[in-house]
């Protein structure tokens, strides 16, 4: 992964997502063409403590002065948003659905550090369902990158550009069959998690506002899910390692799920399931680097 644009912003404060989400809503029509060739950057970034220690609560993560490895995320994804709200991206933001994240922690980042955050996209691909496209982000410390993301996201009926390669949204994991935990997930988890976040997507919010957007109850955020599962994995993480999960079916709030794990060549295989029926969440893998 590698940010090749000579075209860097630089931003002096994170955007405002909920401004973000309502730019998207007003600037959803008349997008096309390929990928902008943009970055976009913020500089000597440091943690607000309070908000780690919300952030890992709403998570069920341990709190210390390392960083979970979802937490960049959090200081990265309103760039993204940033990107995909303005009118040079191809695709409408609203209706996008991530649908694979895969993080690679390349050392353990403390959250005393001043950190650089650098975003792009790339990989305009050609889905069975329309077309997806990766955000990527990441993370230096004293000029070292120590972290780095690829978010990948579909738009249900567009069209990738004539020769676009096909998208990889899927993760292979072995057959992971006893449960490990259960959890009872709130109806207000999404409300609880986007408080945290930012992330104000109408669908996580409340069944109103999800049916509006075409789901029958609004549903989890996958990054909260992502975080719950390594939250589970607390203390049998490698030092470094990449976490990768495809996001496949939504989480309706309220659910009760289980978290299935194996542990595989000194990571993990993990799969979050609809207690009841079975029905998958999130499958994914966890490998030391």
């Amino acid at each position: 992964m590698a940010g090749s644009s000579s075209d860097v912003t630089v931003l002096d404060a994170a955007p405002s997502l909920a401004s973000l989400y309502a730019r998207a809503a007003l600037t959803s029509r008349g997008r096309g063409g390929d990928l902008p060739d943009t970055q976009l950057a913020r500089h000597g970034v440091t943690v607000d403590r309070d908000h780690l220690a919300a952030y890992t609560r709403v998570c069920r993560m341990p709190l210390s002065d390392v960083l979970p490895a979802t937490y960049p995320h959090m200081l990265t994804f309103p760039l993204q948003m940033a990107l995909m709200t303005d009118r040079a991206f191809p695709l409408a933001t609203v209706g996008l659905v991530h649908v694979r994240n895969r993080i690679e922690v390349l050392r353990a980042v403390r959250a005393d550090e001043s950190l650089d955050l650098e975003v792009w996209a790339e990989r305009f691909a050609s889905h069975p369902r329309g077309a997806t496209v990766d955000l990527c982000a990441r993370v230096s410390a004293q000029g070292q990158e120590v972290w780095r993301s690829r978010s990948t996201y579909l738009s249900r009926g567009a069209k990738a550009p004539a020769g676009a390669p096909e998208a990889d949204v899927d993760v292979a994991v072995g057959v992971l069959e006893r449960p490990a935990a259960t959890w009872r997930v709130p109806d207000d988890a999404g409300r609880r998690y986007a408080k945290v976040s930012g992330d104000v997507n109408p669908i996580h919010l409340s069944g109103l506002t999800a049916k509006a957007l075409g789901f029958k109850r609004a549903i989890a955020h996958g990054m909260w899910v992502k975080a719950r599962v390594l939250g589970g994995l607390a203390g049998r993480l490698p030092d470094t390692f990449a976490v990768d999960v495809a996001f496949r079916k939504p989480l309706f709030l309220p659910s009760t799920v289980t978290l299935s794990t194996a542990g595989v060549a000194g990571g993990w295989d993990v799969a979050v399931r609809n207690a009841g029926s079975g029905t998958e969440h999130l499958v994914g893998t966890v490998r030391p680097l």
